[in-house]
């Protein structure tokens, strides 16, 4: 099984999914046939999270396949990742929240044998529990899971394997190739119940046998209750700060990241006159979710070299704060302009370069599409009230 690594992909596979994208989506986009067998979900995720085609361009192709009001439910799910995303960006101490808890729930792994060999056996896929086993070993050989069995699988690790959500979080980001830090965090603190107070996800044998198509059995017993945990303190609302304006006259660089890589389509404000990415990838990716990442990663540096007509360079993604100050020394570069990166590791570790890059003379200029410009501001709230501005954001 294959999750299009390059822009030429996702776009043939967006064309080859459209005629499915309308009411025959909306009916059965829930059915999961199993790995290799789909036929109703588009399973573009990886190549949107990446951004090697983007939510406003996959929208607004379904729409004008279908009309608005077939497309509806496809565009809707696509525009999830952009919901999660914009609540992220304006509640960042949910990002931070969830790094702390999971720096203290790896140290009791350590000190508290039984919860480290229920997790173990969870990560193994040793449960006993047909449907939750085989989803471990399909997410450990494809890196992919259908949205439904998702779902489940975390209702499961949570009320019936009494594990803490955010170690299934953490093991979802590892190996998901479509996992980015707001969709992944948002959606299991809202199967456990947090992200809406009070309202839990609890799966039922029932639902999972009639979705999987009769694939599983589910004989083992699963939680018939999903209580909701104790009430954390709220995260303060952030507004969305505006980003630094580029200089249009300035010398100017581009860096391109893996959370976006559409260089063609970035509204840049200035040509750039050099380009740069790292050489891999970095974190601790499963093996899979890494090959896809650096294989989206080249695709996408040899179409921004193609498009500026730049010779690109690879910089040692270990040394990644000096090998930027080198290059932009040697291109006498006044600012570096990056896709913008919403809240997580990539943003994180921007933020810490644009400090040195500073103290060089050199602004490092976040680019961010419209399309974020516009949906981020409506995330504050629940999905539904975010829902109901999607045709004027398609349009």
């Amino acid at each position: 099984m294959s999750f299009p690594s390059t822009r030429d992909a996702a776009l043939a596979r967006l064309r080859a999914f459209l005629p499915r994208a309308g009411r025959a989506y909306a009916a059965n986009r829930n059915l999961d046939e199993g790995p290799g067998r789909r036929t109703h979900v588009s399973e573009l995720s990886p190549a949107i999270r990446r951004r090697l085609v983007t939510e406003e361009e996959v929208a607004r192709a379904a729409v004008a396949a279908h009309g608005p009001a077939a497309a509806e439910k496809f565009v809707a799910e696509v525009s999830w990742r952009s919901y999660w995303r914009g609540h992220l960006e304006t509640r960042p101490a949910l990002w931070q929240r969830y790094l702390d808890d999971l720096l203290a729930l790896e140290r009791e792994l350590g000190r508290q044998p039984l919860l480290a060999a229920r997790f173990a056996e969870a990560v193994a896929g040793r449960t006993g529990i047909d449907c939750f086993d085989c989803w471990v070993r399909e997410l450990d050989a494809t890196g992919y899971l259908h949205n439904h069995a998702r779902m489940s699988f975390a209702s499961i690790w949570i009320f019936t394997l009494r594990l803490p959500w955010q170690l299934g979080a953490a093991h979802f980001f590892r190996h998901l190739l479509d996992a980015c830090p707001a969709s992944n965090t948002l959606s299991w603190r809202w199967v456990a119940g947090l992200q809406t107070p009070g309202k839990t996800y609890l799966a039922r044998p029932e639902i999972i046998r009639k979705v999987s198509l009769g694939r599983f059995r589910v004989e083992a017993p699963l939680a018939t209750v999903a209580p909701p945990p104790p009430p954390e303190p709220p995260a303060p609302l952030v507004p969305l700060a505006p980003l630094p304006a580029a200089d249009p006259e300035a010398r100017s660089g581009l860096f391109l990241h893996t959370e976006d890589l559409c260089p063609e389509t970035l509204p840049l404000p200035a040509r750039p006159l050099a380009l740069a990415a790292t050489d891999a990838i970095g974190g601790d990716p499963a093996p899979r979710k890494r090959a896809h990442a650096n294989a989206a990663l080249a695709d996408g540096v040899a179409r921004a070299a193609a498009h500026f007509g730049l010779a690109p360079e690879r910089l040692a993604e270990a040394a990644l704060e000096e090998e930027l100050r080198a290059f932009a020394a040697r291109h006498r570069l006044a600012q570096l302009l990056t896709p913008f990166a919403p809240v997580g590791p990539v943003a994180s570790r921007l933020a810490r370069i644009a400090g040195a890059l500073a103290r060089d003379g050199v602004r490092l200029v976040p680019v961010r599409r419209a399309w974020d410009a516009r949906a981020f501001p409506h995330a504050t709230r629940g999905f539904f009230a975010f829902r109901a501005i999607l045709p004027e954001l398609v349009a």
